[in-house]
This record gives structure tokens, C-alpha cells and sequence, in this order.
């Protein structure tokens, strides 16, 4: 195998001053870090990391080389690596296949990289590693003790493998833990797509019309900063029970349709393929701006709202504009991807403290029950769930009855 694919090994001094800057504010893997070097729990096992490849998934990657494991990462977006932290890692000994801006082709094949390791524990974005190992790469299996999930996307792709029973490991949903919902998908996206929005625009949030497709618990976490940020806010649902919940929380709800000719900004939240599309497009007021906040780039109808173009251009940095048949301009935000992720920096550290110890654990979990899990999906232990959030309690210095 292939040691490192990685873009600028020069910039690996820049990349370790990043990772220490968030080891400094991640307290909970600070604690999970000495556990690991003390015990060495993944003494002669191998370890892949699939995850947005910035800074705090790197400092989660050294926390399972301190426990003794052969870690190899690469990244599950093609804009979200950043390459001086991909160097910093290489320089510690870490295999890394990852660069920023690679075509989709070369992300798979970084991941199959990183797959020749020959994997005990998956860490996985999205399933897709789980998924080239099922359909391309099934001999790695014999060797796999299993996978932890961290979205709500991969969530679903393995919950329709095991419901197909065609899963043929277990899977941890790490999305599925109360500190991973409430903390990472809530508070975590609810501020970093704002921030990813503001970076980029640098136009004000007070006073536009908001229109977030999806009010799961990323999307409430979306709609109340928006709220905060004094914008109106209008959700879009296919539930009804979301919808009903949105509707009592104060805001407007109408079908996508509609609100399509009074929205500013649009988000889609939905894990969905497609939701937004030219027939939404074509309705959007002048100046309207659309980005995604769901894990793939395959929220938005990218090729149909090209197909509606006479005229694009790109203003500003991660902008691109398409001017309609009408003569109004709309812009779409980092070419559709996670808008936090290729907009800024992703999740605060502190959010990520608490979702990259339940990875963590969750893999721990793993290899010590391995011989008992069956193939299929399972629920984060709530030991593990509450020892993460007294964890954090006592890094705030907080006491609890």
C-alpha cells in the first residue's frame, strides 16, 4: 500500500498549529487521549478515519494512534480537506490519502487507499467507505470488526442494509446518540452554517426571508439562529408531525413551491436527493441565494438549475451566479456542498469534542465486544452517551445534583 497521497507537505507546521489549537479546546478526547495511551486498547489494530479531514478529525485520528492503533484517514468531501492538516498528520506517522478539490473519481479512490490498510474499525461520514467495502472490496469484511456512522445520511444507508439484511457488519449510530443530536446536529449546525454563510456573502442576516427545507434537528438548530440573527423564518416539511412542531416553535410553514417567490436565502437540511429544483429555482426573486446544509451536494439540482441558465458568473469566492431567463441572478454556495464545511471551518471545536468522543467510545465498544455483535445496526450504549456529557459538565466546571 501506498504510505500518504497527500498535496503540500510543506504546509505541515501550519497544520500542527491548527491541530493544537483545537486539542486546547476539545477537553473531553483530552481525557479519552490519556485513557488510550495508558491502555492501549487498539494495541495492533488498524484503524480508518473517513471524515471531513480539517483539523479536529485529525486530532480524533491521534487519539486512536495514542491508543496504540495503525490509523490511515481520508476525507468524505472533496472541498473539506484541508491540506496542511493532511500534512501535519503524515509527519506523525499517520497514512493519509486526502487532498483538497479532487474529482469524485479520485475521492473514491483515496478511500480505497486508505481501505488497503485493512480496516478493524471504520470510522465513516456518510457510508461510504462501508458501502465500497460491501459492494467493491467484500474480502476486507473477514477482517472487520465494524463501523461507527457519524450522519444522518450514512445512518440511513445502513439502516436499509440491515433492513435488506444485506449488512454484513455492525454499525454503530453515532448520529443517534442524545450528544450527537443535540449537541453536533443541533447547536453545531445551527451555528457553523451561519458562519459559512456570513464568511462568504458578507451580506447582513437581519431582515431577509430564511427558507429552511428540513426541520430535523439540524434544521431547528438552523431556524433558531436564523431567528436569533432577526431574520423570518419559513420551513418546509414532507412530516407533518415536523411541520406541527415547526408551526410551535413560531414559524411559517408552506410548501417549497411558494415559498420559493419570497425567500433571500435558501437551506436544504434534508439528507434528501433533489429536493430543490428548477421549478423552485425558476420562481426565486432577484438576488436570492441557495446552499445546502445536508451531508452529500446532491440536495440541490445543480445540472437543472445550469440548465436554466443564459449567463453565469462567480462574483466572490465560493459564489457562483446564474442569471435566469427572466434577467434575475440567483446564487448557489460552495458549488452545493456543506456550506459550513466548504464555506468555513465545519463545527466548533467544542461541538466536535463531544461527537469525536462518542467515535471514540463507540469504537472501543467495538473491539471489545466484536465477537458478540451481530451484523447489523446498534444504538450508541447510554453509559457511553452519559459519560460524555459529565465529561464535558466537568470541563465547564459544572456540578449537577
Amino acid at each position: 500500500m501506498k504510505n500518504s497521497i497527500i498535496a503540500q507537505p510543506q504546509l505541515a507546521a501550519e497544520g500542527k498549529r491548527k491541530i493544537e489549537w483545537v486539542r486546547q479546546h476539545m477537553p473531553i478526547l483530552n481525557q479519552i487521549e490519556s485513557e488510550f495511551q495508558k491502555d492501549k486498547p487498539f494495541e495492533g489494530l488498524n484503524v480508518l478515519v473517513c471524515i471531513h479531514l480539517e483539523a479536529k478529525t485529525a486530532y480524533l485520528a491521534k487519539v486512536f494512534s495514542a491508543g496504540g492503533a495503525t490509523v490511515s484517514v481520508t476525507g468524505s468531501n472533496a472541498l473539506s480537506t484541508k491540506d496542511d492538516v493532511a500534512a501535519a498528520l503524515v509527519e506523525e506517522g499517520l497514512h493519509v490519502y486526502a487532498k483538497q478539490g479532487v474529482s469524485e473519481k479520485e475521492l473514491i479512490d483515496n478511500m480505497n487507499h486508505a481501505l488497503d490498510i485493512k480496516p478493524n474499525i471504520i470510522i465513516d461520514d456518510g457510508g461510504d467507505v462501508v458501502e465500497i467495502v460491501h459492494n467493491e472490496r467484500p474480502e476486507l469484511l473477514s477482517d472487520l470488526y465494524g463501523a461507527c456512522e457519524e450522519t444522518t445520511s450514512g445512518v440511513e444507508r445502513a439502516i436499509q442494509r440491515a433492513n435488506a439484511g444485506t449488512l454484513k457488519c455492525p454499525v454503530m449510530l453515532i448520529n443517534n446518540a442524545q450528544c450527537k443530536t443535540i449537541f453536533d446536529n443541533y447547536h453545531g449546525t445551527g451555528q457553523s452554517v451561519w458562519d459559512g454563510i456570513m464568511r462568504t456573502t458578507n451580506l447582513v442576516i437581519a431582515g431577509k426571508t430564511v427558507v429552511i427545507i428540513g426541520f430535523g434537528w439540524c434544521g431547528k438548530g438552523v431556524a433558531d439562529r436564523a431567528k436569533g440573527l432577526g431574520a423570518h423564518v419559513i420551513i418546509c416539511e414532507i412530516d407533518p408531525i415536523k411541520a406541527v412542531d415547526a408551526t410551535m416553535h413560531g414559524y411559517q410553514v408552506m410548501p417549497l413551491l411558494d415559498a420559493s417567490e419570497v425567500g433571500d436565502i435558501f437551506l436544504t437540511i434534508t439528507g434528501k436527493n433533489k429536493v430543490l429544483r428548477p421549478e423552485h429555482v425558476s420562481k426565486m426573486k432577484k438576488g436570492a441565494m441557495i446552499a445546502n446544509a445536508g451531508h452529500f451536494n446532491t440536495e440541490i439540482d445543480l445540472n437543472g438549475i445550469k440548465s436554466l441558465a443564459i449567463q453565469t458568473n462567480s462574483n466572490r469566492e465560493n459564489i457562483d451566479g446564474y442569471q435566469l431567463e427572466n434577467g434575475h441572478w440567483v446564487y448557489v454556495l460552495g458549488d452545493g456542498n456543506l456550506v459550513n464545511i466548504a464555506c468555513a471551518d465545519g463545527h466548533p471545536a467544542e461541538i466536535m469534542d463531544t461527537s469525536f468522543a462518542l467515535q471514540a467510545l463507540s469504537a472501543l465498544h467495538v473491539v471489545q465486544n466484536h465477537l458478540m455483535l451481530e451484523s447489523t445496526v446498534h444504538s450508541v450504549p447510554v453509559d457511553i452517551d452519559r459519560k460524555v456529557a459529565s465529561v464535558r459538565l466537568a470541563g465547564m466546571g459544572i456540578r449537577i445534583d
